[in-house]
């Protein structure tokens, strides 16, 4: 049994004391002490490493000067110039740049350079939104753009951003540009009610009144339909947007129609001077005294609303959509309309190449009498030069002389 020094110490001076008081038996007392002295293996104390803060120490060469090739492209100064200037607006309506970087339920995770990422929801990823589309449709990821702030900071520091109200702003100032320019624009058609159809333009719904379709009915076979539209009312601040088709159908063909065409239509109205027909969008006046040669006592009797006829036009008013029509010029024969339209204007085609044909004529034969007129004029000036030959060298000698006269 090993006993450490201090147990083997105190058995040695019990044996001392019990010599002290045994007397005698000194030497039986002393030899137990001997051997329990002798007995004892005394462990010698365990003597203790470095510790981790003197192996520290002893590694620590002290502060190292740095490297004489190592070459800053800015100073200090610089640096502090460019975190002054640096301008961090997190603030609720801010326009800041930001990229996605993850999709999450209902939205997307959008590091905005905040001190916590902001989210995107879904709604506000962009202002069109085709049926059946996805946020990763709509938004890429890691791709830089540009998010608006859309609320304050929760409990988490966290912000609501929106891609919807920065295009909205867009939209507003394509359609404040196009009305501008007074411009033709396309929009499809998603939806349709009593009064109208909607429109989606540059992303913003319009107001088409059904009085303002051309040739058409507001009915469920237009949705899906791309019309060509103008502007009729742009109010930013309502959000009201207002727009015609008729118009902008009426200042295409206006462009390309001209005196003489021959056009189909459909009779809307009749009044007591004549009928207004509808082509191609247009209101076109048919007078009646362009219905036919003969005189008409009865309208009714002739045109009836509804009624398909062909027309030419004789005169048009381009800057407010207006076209004057005619039928008699498409007559074989004069009272034509009368007795039977329909072999009128089953021969319409025939009769306006005739028609065309004789103005030809009759203008190329007012040309030669204009011509004939000028050479015969000619003919007579050089009569006269031949009877005064002095004279007619200088027409105006004798007045050039009489202002000589009265100026000396």
């Amino acid at each position: 049994m090993k006993l450490s020094r201090t147990t083997a110490i105190a058995a040695f001076f019990a044996t001392a004391h019990a010599f002290s008081v045994q007397g005698p038996s000194i030497r039986t007392n002393l030899g137990l002490a001997s051997a329990v002295l002798e007995a004892t293996e005394v462990e010698a104390p365990k003597v203790r490493g470095p510790t981790r803060f003197d192996s520290l120490k002893a590694r620590y060469k002290g502060i190292q000067p740095a490297a004489s090739d190592i070459q800053l492209d800015f100073s200090y100064d610089d640096f502090a110039d460019a975190v002054q200037n640096t301008e961090y607006s997190f603030e609720r309506n801010a326009i800041v740049k930001g990229s996605v970087i993850e999709y999450g339920n209902g939205g997307c995770i959008v590091d905005i350079g905040a001190k916590a990422s902001a989210f995107l929801p879904e709604q506000e990823a962009a202002l069109i939104q085709p049926l059946g589309s996805e946020i990763s449709d709509l938004v890429e990821l890691n791709t830089e753009l540009d998010f608006q702030i859309i609320s304050e900071e929760d409990e988490n520091g966290q912000l609501l951003v929106s891609r919807r109200r920065i295009q909205y702003r867009a939209a507003w100032d394509t359609i404040l540009g196009l009305q501008e320019e007074d411009a033709i624009l396309e929009a499809q058609v998603i939806g349709v009610n009593r009064g109208g159809a909607i429109c989606l333009v540059e992303g913003l719904r319009a107001f088409l009144p059904g009085s303002h379709l051309a040739g058409q009915l507001p009915t469920e076979d237009l949705i899906g339909q791309s019309l060509q539209l103008k502007f009729l009312e742009v109010n930013q601040e309502n959000n009201k947007l207002v727009v015609s088709n008729r118009k902008a159908v009426v200042e295409q063909q206006m462009a390309d129609l001209s005196r003489g065409d021959l056009v189909s239509g459909i009779v809307k109205a009749l009044k007591p001077y004549g009928a207004f027909v509808e082509v191609g969008g247009m209101s076109g006046l048919l007078h009646i005294s362009q219905i036919s040669y003969d005189r008409i006592e009865d309208l009714e009797k002739v045109m009836q609303p509804g009624m398909p006829v062909k027309c030419m036009i004789i005169d048009h008013d381009k800057v407010n959509g207006r076209i004057a029509l005619s039928t008699k010029t498409l007559e074989p024969e004069p009272g034509d309309m009368l007795r039977d339209p329909d072999m009128v204007f089953e021969k319409a085609e025939d009769t306006a190449q005739k028609y065309h044909e004789r103005m030809e004529a009759e203008r190329k034969a007012r040309e030669e009498a204009a011509r004939d007129i000028v050479l015969g004029l000619g003919d007579s000036l050089d009569g006269l030069d031949d009877d005064d030959e002095d004279s007619s060298s200088d027409p105006l000698a004798d007045v050039s002389d009489s202002l000589d006269s009265l100026l000396s």
